[in-house]
């Protein structure tokens, strides 16, 4: 017989199913329809659970920890920055206060930027110990690294869309499909009815989110989506219209639009000038540098080139090569390609998405095997290993 919906059941109902079952002790028929509404209880939270929105659920998880430290990936860019200060603004909500750090530095001109513009207070970091509370969020990545002890971390929520298998004690969410770890941040400030409000607006409710966070929401999606031209779902054009309303149209012009270095534009230069192109793909040794975020900026700027489809560029900085590349090739996986190249290198490591990676080479003590036989890496064999990489010979 078909039970009642859960809202409806009474145990003499149950009862009189047991019965009918052939379960003719009253004493034993009730506690089979006890056992009944147990279970059907847990199944209807179960799937109540489930239903329930994913920001819902986050700050639900929040709500239960006095304190957080929102940890951001190494080097953070805008759409690291972005989620760390949305779920800041969502454990605000609850009563939770919350600490940003990250390890690593903020180099790039448009970081610099974001951080500068929106006037977020961030800690740096160098070890574990130093991470502010027991509890800790990562936002745009799912394993802890580039601290000493981050190894031993074990976070409490995971907030990413990136390809791995870190997850979170409490809470995890990982949409690798999604342009921009930001776009999900702004469906959770959305899920709980959130509203954004601009520079000149009136209060909209009792939950608002402040243009500063909108501003930076919205041009996290932007970085990451090369301005929504490029990976993008029709959950980024969602969120960009879910924020429009509360960006302040003067920070936004500010971040996107910083003052270049001198070097930036050098290892640009170097980049074209020194190319090697085989077929369609190019690679380019920039040299020694000092600002390693160049690098990533000269290979956006080599993919323009006419013919070119996908591009890799390296430089050293003190005892390690830094690669970037990046692909409009449905042929090339840049991520898995920079992985096979550094995967024969004790110390190495590199990885990405099918449109970009990047990866950094020890250049001291580094070996690698070669038909069988251990032999030093060598720098100058480093554009033929990548060019291999880009043709699938690996």
């Amino acid at each position: 017989m078909q039970l009642p919906a859960l809202p409806q059941l009474r145990v003499r109902e149950f009862i009189r199913a047991a019965e009918a079952w052939g379960l003719s002790s009253p004493e034993l028929a009730g506690a089979v329809a006890l056992g009944a509404i147990a279970l059907v209880a847990s199944l209807w939270l179960v799937v109540r659970w489930i239903r329930r929105p994913m920001g819902t659920r986050l700050k639900r998880a929040l709500a239960k920890r006095e304190a957080v430290a929102i940890l951001m990936h190494p080097n953070p860019d805008p759409d690291a920055m972005a989620c760390a200060i949305g779920v800041a603004h969502l454990a605000s909500e609850v009563g939770t206060d919350a600490t940003l750090q990250f390890a690593g530095q903020i180099r790039h001109q448009q970081n610099r930027a974001f951080r500068t513009v929106l006037d977020l207070e961030l800690d740096q970091i160098d070890h574990v110990s130093e991470v502010a509370c027991e509890d800790v969020v990562l936002v745009d990545h799912n394993t802890p690294r580039g601290f000493e002890g981050a190894e031993g971390l074990e976070p409490y929520a995971v907030v990413d869309h990136h390809p791995g298998n870190g997850t979170g004690e409490r809470f995890t969410d990982q949409r690798t499909d999604y342009g921009a770890c930001a776009t999900i941040v702004a469906e959770y400030l959305e899920d709980v009815g959130a509203t954004p409000v601009g520079p000149d607006d009136e209060s909209a409710n009792d939950f608002e989110v402040p243009p500063e966070i909108s501003t930076g929401l919205l041009y996290g999606i932007q970085s990451d989506t090369k301005h929504l031209t490029n990976g993008c779902t029709e959950a980024e054009f969602h969120a960009a219209a879910y924020l429009y309303g509360g960006v302040d149209e003067d920070l936004l012009d500010r971040i996107a639009n910083p003052q270049v270095s001198a070097e930036v534009l050098e290892v640009k230069s170097r980049a074209i000038t020194g190319r090697d192109v085989r077929g369609s793909f190019a690679v380019s040794d920039v040299g020694r540098v000092n600002n390693v975020d160049a690098i990533p900026q000269a290979a956006d700027e080599l993919l323009q080139l006419e013919g070119v489809t996908a591009v890799v560029i390296y430089g050293r900085r003190d005892e390690t090569v830094h690669l970037s590349g990046r692909s409009r090739d449905d042929r090339v996986h840049m991520g898995k390609a920079l992985e096979s190249v550094a995967d024969e290198i004790p110390g190495a490591s590199a990885g990405g998405h099918a449109r970009m990676g990047g990866g950094q080479l020890p250049v001291e003590g580094a070996t690698f095997a070669s038909g069988g036989e251990t032999a030093m890496w060598s720098q100058a064999e480093l554009a033929d290993d990548v060019f291999s990489a880009l043709n699938g010979d690996v």
